[in-house]
């Protein structure tokens, strides 16, 4: 793996994504958890023809390749400067988050390069802890990590009993995290999601309830090769009764409602090989 990246170091970050993306189109499709994404497919847009879900499973591919081989120039990607590949629009709702002055969680999906929201935020200049869950390989994962505080993000607090203890004492500081909440959990909430009952992280809402701080959902979007568009969407609070079930479990909602837009809208954005809902697993 090592190797790998420091091959693809040498390329330019349009040349690696671009092989990344022809291997993924090329072997992606007929790897076996194919049937897995298949399936969300079929189960998610009935209305969807053998045809058209075949084309989205092959871009879906085609940007996990170009998304493993874009971790190697992380560190290259710079916003807010003229002729970045990474255009940024709602910046006034994070300005709008800052300004609350309670900190903020910011949330997204596994959609396009979901490693740059995080860098997104620390370019802004905002104090961020990103939470992320750890890959089986130990070794892998470390660099991972690594490339990750290469980005700029050195924070970073692991799913979990521990991460959680993280989280409570970073945001005590009306600081910022930022997090992906479309993976399945099954020790947390279950809601909706496409019209079915998904056990979902909770994390967000719980945090948002217990600080007052807003969540503010942010879409990232492949526009061609390596360019992306961040979209900011207005923040929003959770409730904050004196029921805390419910209050969570309303954040939680809307946080689904927000990626199901975005995924309706950009199927082939999303990574669909997640075992999501429980009658898939």
């Amino acid at each position: 793996m090592r190797a790998l990246l420091s091959g693809l170091r040498l390329l330019s970050v349009d040349r690696a994504s671009a092989i990344g993306g022809a291997i993924g189109r090329a072997i992606g499709p007929y790897l076996g958890v194919t049937r897995r994404a298949e399936q969300n497919l079929r189960a998610c847009f009935s209305q969807m023809d053998t045809a058209q879900i075949t084309a989205i499973i092959r871009e879906m591919w085609d940007n996990l390749g170009r998304t493993a081989f874009e971790y190697a120039h992380l560190d290259r990607f710079r916003f807010y400067e003229k002729d970045s590949r990474v255009e940024v629009r709602g910046m006034e709702y994070i300005a709008q988050a800052i300004d609350a002055g309670k900190g903020a969680i910011f949330v997204s999906g596994h959609f396009a390069n979901w490693e740059l929201l995080s860098a997104g935020l620390v370019q802004r200049g905002l104090p961020v802890m990103t939470v992320y869950r750890a890959a089986s390989n130990p070794l892998a994962d470390k660099i991972i990590t690594e490339l990750r505080r290469a980005m700029g993000t050195p924070r970073q607090a692991p799913k979990g009993p521990a991460g959680a203890r993280m989280l409570i004492s970073w945001m005590s500081g009306r600081k910022y995290i930022a997090m992906l909440s479309d993976q399945k959990m099954n020790d947390g909430v279950e809601a909706d999601f496409f019209g079915r009952p998904a056990m979902c992280p909770p994390a967000a809402a719980q945090l948002a309830r217990r600080f007052g701080c807003p969540i503010v959902f942010a879409s990232i979007r492949r526009t061609r090769g390596a360019h992306f568009i961040i979209e900011v969407q207005e923040p929003f609070y959770a409730p904050q009764s004196k029921d805390r079930a419910g209050d969570i479990l309303a954040g939680v909602n809307e946080i689904n409602r927000r990626l199901e837009a975005f995924i309706r809208a950009y199927p082939a954005q999303w990574l669909w090989l997640h075992r999501r809902w429980p009658e898939r697993d």
